[in-house]
């Protein structure tokens, strides 16, 4: 372990279009925040209350849409899922309606006809810059199985990814790290795969839990440890180890793409010893 090399942490990702959506309705603040600045300085109690009020109106707009586009990123990007439950874009679109009409009728002190229109502007604006929330199910291909089922196991399945992936960042070892790293991408892609034909989840459920729950308790052990208690002999097993687990998990992928059965039982019985030694 002495000669390990520390882990490098990745840079952080761009930013992309999921990472800046919204940020147009960060303009409506602005003026507003000014506002209020102006009207604390001046002492104007009432200024400062009425600014105040639709600066949180339209804080609270950017808050639920920020939840909308979070949900609706998710949403596509998963294979198989359920549309979402809240439909906060579209909360966030009545929202920005009703926080113009009173930051124009109440705090702007404008006509009443005059604010109504710019408040219908705003929201249908709004829905065509950034569309509803989805409503359609992405239930395909499920048959006689539970969606709920599905999407509990696959729930289960990327949760412990995630406890495996934070663990790895106290991982010093580059080279168990980089086998713990691929063995998470052949199990994502075989989540993925479950999603695009559900049908073998039964299955797949078993061998999920005892893979996926295996690498984690062995990320979990490591980690647990200090460097001065793993010896070479102990890291050489667990980089064998993890050898055998990113080779079966490319089995199993394989399998699954072909619609084969899974032949679980003696790979998992194995795998519980070596976790358990």
């Amino acid at each position: 372990m002495s000669k390990a090399k520390p882990y490098i942490a990745k840079q952080p990702e761009k930013l992309t279009y999921k990472n800046v959506q919204g940020t147009l309705l960060y303009l409506f603040l602005i003026p507003l925040f000014l506002a209020v600045v102006l009207a604390l300085f001046q002492t104007n109690i009432q200024a400062f209350l009425l600014n105040g009020s639709s600066f949180f109106l339209f804080l609270a707009v950017v808050t639920l849409a920020k939840k909308g586009f979070t949900q609706e990123h998710t949403y596509k990007e998963s294979i198989f899922t359920k549309a979402p439950k809240t439909p906060y874009k579209m909360y966030a679109g009545y929202l920005l309606g009703g926080a113009t009409f009173f930051t124009s009728f109440i705090t702007g002190g404008q006509p009443f006809v005059k604010s109504a229109f710019l408040a219908i502007i705003a929201t249908v604006g709004y829905y065509l810059l950034y569309g509803f929330d989805p409503k359609k199910d992405k239930l395909e291909n499920i048959g006689d199985i539970s969606a709920e089922f599905v999407l509990e196991t696959i729930s289960e399945a990327k949760a412990k990814l995630s406890e495996v992936e934070v663990d790895m960042l106290d991982i010093k070892d580059t080279i168990l790290h980089d086998k713990l790293h691929k063995a998470l991408v052949k199990a994502d892609h075989i989540l993925k795969t479950i999603q695009e034909d559900p049908k073998d989840v039964r299955v797949a459920r078993k061998f999920l839990t005892v893979y996926i729950d295996g690498i984690a308790k062995v990320t979990k052990s490591y980690t647990e440890l200090d460097e001065v208690d793993i010896n070479t002999q102990t890291t050489q097993r667990l980089h064998t180890l993890m050898d055998e687990v990113e080779e079966r998990l490319s089995k199993e992928l394989q399998r699954l793409k072909n619609n084969n059965a899974f032949d679980l039982d003696v790979h998992i019985d194995v795998l519980k010893e070596q976790i358990k030694g």
